[in-house]
């Protein structure tokens, strides 16, 4: 049995009470926890705001901080609420000001801020250094306080009235969520999307007995203000329902192509208050510590114009989707978010689900609505009553002069006006101070119009105090107009569960590139890309998803991912490359736009050299070369240098390389030159040379003549020949051509280094061949900046004319 405690005494003179140190602990404890639940720590289920956030933006609009008004000092805001509301330290308070300033903070910021106020790596400036003013959403939270549409509570010495909530016509508590850490309890909400809460509060609004099922039609799931991935929303799910659940955030990635050979995963989202500099050590931490491979360096490149970018560069040949799931293990690239919705209702804490928070604010709009209404239809009755008093003095305006000048007092005044008038002690009042410039005939028009208007707006009124259907719209609209007005399109991209691989697998799979089968092809204007090929797969039928292709293949070349091909150039030199970071496109959608610079690729940016053709190095198959003078050649790619690149034909002066391309025994050379001649001779008769042979004639060519197309036909092919004629003096943007198919099999051959035979006549304004194409499969045309050009359906004759086309045309190839 615990004693009681004895009788207070005095020693020395001092009054001494004894108490029991148990029970006083037991006690003051208590008192701290309560204080801290309800003043510190936990936000009001109806305006979702803590005490210290309620202060400021009261204080603030106090003052006059709108967002038409310039800023102010931070440090004077800090001191107003300090002094005036919150008996804490300014540390807390700056901290609560800088927080609703953040818009990595906060989906809906609350405070403008002008300064330094901090990123999601490094704290604000101080006070004195920053000022502030409200943001246009906080006037939201604050419209109508004067209006008797919330409680009014003491401050702390009893001097000073505070609002004990805001009317808050955003449903802040989802839309900026909220943390906060008291004694025994602690609450961590998500924010949310602005449009989003306020179609779900509204559905719930006229649907009372809403699931949440149906709610989360409206609110699918949070949205972070940085934006980011969500995973899986089974957590969020949970959340929804009972107010506690969990959900893994991951950053926004995306691979792209770096410079020549270099492929990098580029970061513009990260996850919920995670910072690059954070990022960027775990990735130190995780190379040195030989966790993470393949990542060659990290930089963060973030800027004010172009926002987070955090490009992390990979080492060549390794697999940049293997790479990117080693960083979300073990780098924070992946976060977790775990929510547990405790807010205050009605003084108490709970622990609340999405209905829940949503019923909760909607009864607040509710009852602030019906008080603003109660209060409006007070103060425009009062107004009525006084109108209606001044123009019954108006109409007898001379005899209540007459009235008042005989009257010995004011106070007599009153009471003869009352008496002879019929009016209220209020309206007589109201007469006796009124100024004589009132007495016009406009002032009376006037107070016509203000009685009509007045009368209109007590209509109105007492129909929404009157109808429960007329009230809830008239919050349903004030909702729509919060959500025109600060609401923006969702930043947070939501997706199913990924099923992460086991701690094992993870270990047992090889980030590099695996080397199976793909394609490089060459766009005719110069563009590289990758379609990597399935074994097992299916071929896709010649023709199929026609629609989503584009562009004209110069070179299609099949190999395996991490083999060796040859890029040969305008100057008669092989690059050697691996496709390993080449872009990579389906083979159903092939678009070159998606591709890279084959030049930049190797490593030759700013050069004038072409890319003529693509070959494989692993291939006995001889490869056939030809020159714009009319040079052929065969050359078989064996017994190679290790240099990564070297000569495979010696150019005479001023002559060029125009086109590589596989010419095994069998096939036929064709060439065609810009004065309409074709020449169609065996592969076999040129004969395979050495790497620094010059080649032998090929075609004969006429006066200032070259070659302008040069290939190889399988045997019994089915081929077609393309050739656009256009003037090689017509004026830039008068551009016209005609274009012509004919038939491989009306082309005669004839032996190596004749003249051909003409392939295209001439119209009178024309004089040359702009370019030309022969080969398998179905030819397109490109213009210069690689616009389509339509060529002709039908076949045409040999040596008849072509057909005028919707422009001039400067490259032709295969489809792809």
């Amino acid at each position: 049995m615990t004693e009681s405690p004895r009788a207070p005494h005095e020693i020395d003179g001092e009054r001494i009470e004894d108490i029991d140190i148990s029970q006083e602990m037991e006690g003051s404890f208590l008192e701290y926890a309560y204080s801290v639940i309800y003043s510190r720590a936990l936000p009001d289920a109806r305006d979702g705001l803590k005490p210290v956030q309620r202060r400021i933006l009261y204080m603030m609009d106090d003052m006059g901080l709108r967002p038409d008004k310039g800023h102010v000092k931070s440090a004077r805001v800090v001191g107003e609420v300090m002094g005036k509301l919150h008996p804490h330290g300014d540390s807390s308070i700056y901290d609560a000001l800088v927080r609703m300033a953040q818009s990595f903070n906060m989906r809906l910021p609350l405070v403008d801020g002008h300064g330094n106020f901090g990123s999601l790596d490094d704290g604000p400036a101080a006070s004195r250094y920053t000022e502030a003013r409200l943001a246009g959403a906080a006037l939201a939270m604050t419209d109508s306080l004067h209006e008797d549409v919330v409680d009014f509570v003491p401050n702390y010495d009893n001097q000073l009235m505070q609002p004990e909530v805001l009317p808050s016509a955003v449903p802040n508590l989802l839309v900026n969520g909220a943390s906060g850490i008291a004694v025994g309890m602690a609450t961590n909400l998500a924010p949310h999307n602005l449009i989003e809460v306020v179609d779900g509060a509204k559905h719930l609004l006229h649907h009372p007995k809403a699931t949440v099922e149906e709610l989360m039609e409206f609110i699918p799931g949070p949205d972070l203000p940085g934006g980011g991935t969500i995973v899986g929303l089974d957590g969020v799910k949970d959340a929804y329902r009972t107010g506690r659940g969990a959900f893994r955030t991951r950053a926004k990635v995306a691979v792209e192509q770096l410079g020549p050979r270099r492929t990098g995963l580029v970061v513009t989202e990260l996850p919920y208050l995670v910072g690059p500099e954070r990022v960027i050590e775990k990735i130190k931490q995780g190379v040195e510590a030989k966790k993470l491979s393949g990542i060659a360096d990290v930089a963060d490149l973030t800027d004010r114009k172009n926002g987070l970018r955090l490009v992390i560069t990979l080492k060549t040949g390794f697999a940049p989707e293997a790479v990117l799931e080693q960083l979300y293990r073990y780098t924070p690239l992946e976060d977790s978010f775990s929510i547990n919705s405790v807010a205050l209702v009605q003084g108490q804490p709970q622990t609340l689900g999405l209905r829940e928070m949503l019923r909760v604010f909607l009864d607040h709009r509710l009852d602030v609505i019906t008080r603003r209404s109660k209060h409006r239809l007070a103060k425009r009755r009062d107004r009525l009553h006084l109108v209606e008093g001044l123009l019954i003095a108006i109409l007898d305006i001379d005899e209540v002069i007459q009235l008042i000048r005989t009257s010995d007092d004011s106070e007599t005044a009153r009471t003869r006006l009352m008496q002879v008038f019929d009016l209220s002690e209020a309206q007589a009042e109201y007469i006796l101070e009124l100024r004589l410039r009132r007495l016009t005939k406009f002032s009376r028009v006037e107070l016509e119009a203000e009685r009509d208007e007045l009368n209109a707006e007590i209509a109105k009124l007492l129909e929404i105090l009157g109808s429960d259907a007329r009230l809830r719209k008239v919050v349903a609209d004030e909702l729509d107009q919060a959500a025109a007005a600060w609401g923006t399109p969702r930043r947070t991209l939501l997706t199913g569960a990924v099923v992460r691989p086991t701690r094992a697998a993870a270990a047992s799979a090889s980030l590099q590139v695996a080397d199976s089968p793909c394609t490089v092809q060459v766009s005719a204007t110069g563009r590289a890309l990758r379609i990597d090929r399935d074994p097992d797969a299916p071929e896709t039928p010649r023709g199929a998803s026609r629609a989503t292709k584009h562009g004209a293949v110069l070179a299609s070349v099949e190999g395996t991912v991490r083999g060796e091909f040859g890029a040969v150039l305008s100057d008669g030199t092989l690059h050697r490359f691996t496709p390993v970071d080449l872009p990579v496109v389906p083979a159903a959608s092939v678009a070159f736009s998606a591709g890279v610079k084959l030049t930049e690729y190797l490593g030759l940016s700013g050069t004038k050299l072409r890319v003529v053709g693509v070959v494989p190095l692993d291939q006995e198959q001889p490869v056939g070369l030809a020159t714009a003078q009319g040079v052929v050649k065969r050359v078989v790619l064996t017994d190679l240098p290790a240099k990564p690149e070297f000569e495979v034909i010696g150019l005479k002066a001023g002559d060029q390389l125009l086109a590589a391309f596989p010419a095994p025994d069998g096939s036929e050379f064709a060439l065609v030159t810009s004065d309409a001649q074709l020449l169609r001779f065996d592969a076999g008769s040129v004969r395979p040379q050495g790497r620094p042979a010059g080649g032998m004639a090929g075609i004969r060519l006429g006066a200032d003549a070259r070659v302008v197309f040069a290939g190889a036909v399988p045997a019994d092919a089915e081929a077609r020949v393309v050739t656009v004629a256009d003037s090689s003096i017509t004026l830039p943007g008068t551009d016209v051509a005609t274009a012509k198919v004919t038939d491989w099999a009306e082309i005669p051959p004839k032996g190596r280094a004749t003249g051909g035979v003409r392939i295209q006549r001439f119209l009178k304004w024309e004089d040359q061949i702009a370019c030309a194409w022969v080969g398998t499969g179905e030819p397109r045309a490109l213009a210069a900046d690689g616009a389509a050009r339509k060529l002709p359906s039908e076949l045409g004759k040999r040596d008849g004319s072509g057909q005028p086309i919707d422009g001039a045309a400067a490259y032709i190839g295969a489809a792809p």
